[in-house]
């Protein structure tokens, strides 16, 4: 039974989060499954973008039948033109997965148009590679894309990465640009060979592709997944919570506002994991 009685207010009230504005200037079509949109304004000039890699916006796509924007996450790929702070316009470009008429973003994504307002908040973030780290381990599905190809441009001369990234097929596949010491690994989803991503991230290991030390991690994509080879990453190659960021994008066999209601059920069940693992040491 809780002390609290009905209509009385329980921690501090809801921050009103008023969102921003800008006008899309581009599209295009990088791969059979990613459509990049670029937004321009002068109001993205007092923002900035750049302090995380895997920086994102959520879009304001809609209403939901309670009257909440339906918003959706997608990482900021890049950010061009005023600083944040000075006048003038400035250009981010954002990428998003499309996949025929499922979802709401990659639907949207295909129909806009040069010209079209569009409503965002953010930018929000939390990860960008640690120079400091030994190497560097990134993995994730084509949701995950933008941002392991932000995180690998940002990477200095002499870092030693391994990125290892799920794709629907080989046309899906984009050049990833690094002065890092990177290799690459594609899976394909459609491959049909059983292994899928995280079963390529075991047998990479298993083959000694990697090296010593405990990396810095990046690993965002489906929530099972990320969740799999979390458990993973900690328990087999020593990976310290600071040193890992770990999200689940999206969950098969859910659709996004179910995933939405559900993913804090996921980060409780993640704690635990991390619960499990203390244990044992």
């Amino acid at each position: 039974m809780s002390d609290n009685q009905p209509g009385t207010p329980v921690g501090p009230p809801a921050r009103k989060r008023t969102p921003h504005h800008a006008t899309v200037s581009a599209v295009r079509r990088l791969t059979p499954h990613l459509v990049r949109v670029t937004i321009a304004g002068p109001e993205l000039a007092t923002l900035d973008p750049t302090g995380h890699t895997d920086s994102y916006v959520k879009l304001v796509l809609g209403e939901l039948t309670d009257g909440r924007p339906l918003l959706r996450a997608y990482t900021v790929r890049a950010a061009r033109g005023a600083a944040a702070g000075t006048s003038g316009e400035a250009e981010w470009d954002i990428d998003l997965v499309v996949h025929g008429d499922e979802g709401v973003g990659g639907p949207w994504a295909t129909r806009v148009q040069p010209g079209e307002e569009v409503s965002f908040m953010g930018p929000g973030g939390d990860y960008a590679p640690d120079a400091a780290a030994p190497w560097h381990l990134l993995v994730g599905d084509d949701s995950a894309l933008p941002a392991v190809a932000a995180a690998l441009e940002a990477l200095p001369a002499g870092a030693v990465a391994h990125a290892v990234v799920e794709v629907p097929g080989p046309a899906d596949e984009l050049p990833l640009e690094t002065t890092a010491d990177l290799t690459l690994t594609w899976v394909h989803r459609g491959s049909g060979d059983g292994v899928g991503l995280a079963g390529t991230v075991r047998a990479a290991h298993a083959a000694g592709a990697f090296p010593a030390g405990a990396p810095h991690v990046f690993l965002h994509g489906e929530a099972g997944c990320v969740r799999d080879l979390r458990r993973w990453v900690r328990a087999e190659l020593g990976v310290p919570r600071e040193l890992l960021s770990a999200s689940g994008y999206w969950r098969r066999g859910s659709d996004d506002e179910d995933w939405r209601a559900r993913k804090g059920e996921w980060k409780t069940a993640v704690e635990q994991d991390d619960a499990a693992l203390t244990v044992a040491g």
